[in-house]
């Protein structure tokens, strides 16, 4: 049925059910997975675990009473409002009932191991449930993912890398883990080139963050804090950046389609392209080329 998480197993009693699922994608062969749902229901009770971390974001709609329990005690009791954050670790049983369900939500499913490999936290399974809380970042990072996705732009898997890495991160200090130390050495002057020629070589690809450890041959999240030491870019922001070079130079030195340029960086579509084109040089792609190069 509709309401069923995406992930997991356990029981469901629903009454008046009308949920939608309105939009999923996955990364890394699954191991993250974004979940968008319309949830609309009289009365529901859940008992459910999964083997997957999730983080739930309540964009817009509400409940009229919610109530959720883990290892027999209560962790929340009230109402889902908009902006409302939950998370919950890997194999946790949950208990839930909720009356008057009328929201939508996103849910961002990410599988233990890659979650450590990307944070350096070991302790995320460890960490409390927490339901209908408050954080700026993750809440920011949660809704720009909804909107993206709901644009129909497909986030490089690089890019989604850095997102679960920082939020989960965030959601370990809330809940006390230890984090590693913030300062790290710089990437040796021949790794880090290593690294800018894959980069040149596959600027078309999705890279993601696991292959640009990988030809570092360094862990991901000592590969990230290293490569920002030495760059002062993290890895999604530099490859982003080395793209917008490669369009400006394409945009005044050919007459390439502006789509089939957008194409070309492994941007997936040309209003992705120009989104971000548009973010970062306060103009336009089409405008970039009229007023640096006017024969073209």
């Amino acid at each position: 049925m509709p309401i069923e998480p995406l992930m997991g197993s356990g029981q469901i009693r629903v009454q008046g059910d009308r949920t939608e699922q309105l939009r999923s994608v996955s990364w890394n062969n699954s191991c993250l997975v974004f979940d968008h749902r319309h949830w609309v229901c009289a009365d529901a009770e859940l008992r459910w675990t999964a083997p997957h971390h999730l983080i739930l974001l309540t964009e817009r709609g509400r409940t009229s009473r919610t109530e959720v329990r883990c290892q027999g005690r209560t962790v929340f009791h009230g109402a889902d409002r908009p902006g409302a954050l939950t998370f919950v670790p890997a194999s946790t049983e949950r208990h839930g009932n909720y009356r008057d369900a009328d929201l939508f939500y996103s849910a961002l499913w990410i599988e233990p191991a890659f979650a450590t490999r990307l944070s350096g936290c070991g302790q995320i399974s460890a960490l409390p449930t927490f339901v209908n809380a408050h954080d700026p970042v993750v809440g920011s990072l949660m809704a720009e993912l909804s909107a993206q996705i709901a644009a129909g732009h497909m986030p490089a898997a690089v890019y989604m890398e850095h997102l679960v890495a920082l939020a989960l991160l965030r959601i370990a200090d809330m809940g006390g883990a230890a984090r590693r130390p913030a300062r790290a050495a710089p990437l040796s002057r021949k790794t880090l080139a290593r690294v800018q020629d894959y980069v040149e070589a596959n600027i078309g690809s999705d890279m993601s963050l696991t292959d640009l450890a990988a030809v570092a041959g360094l862990p991901v999240d000592s590969f990230a804090r290293r490569f920002k030491a030495a760059t002062a870019l993290a890895p999604y922001a530099y490859v982003v950046e080395r793209r917008m070079q490669r369009a400006e130079a394409l945009l005044g030195t050919t007459d390439t389609e502006i789509g089939a340029i957008a194409l070309a960086l492994g941007f997936s579509s040309q209003s992705h392209f120009t989104t971000t084109f548009r973010r970062l040089r306060g103009m336009t792609p089409r405008a970039f080329r009229a007023n640096s190069f006017p024969d073209f």
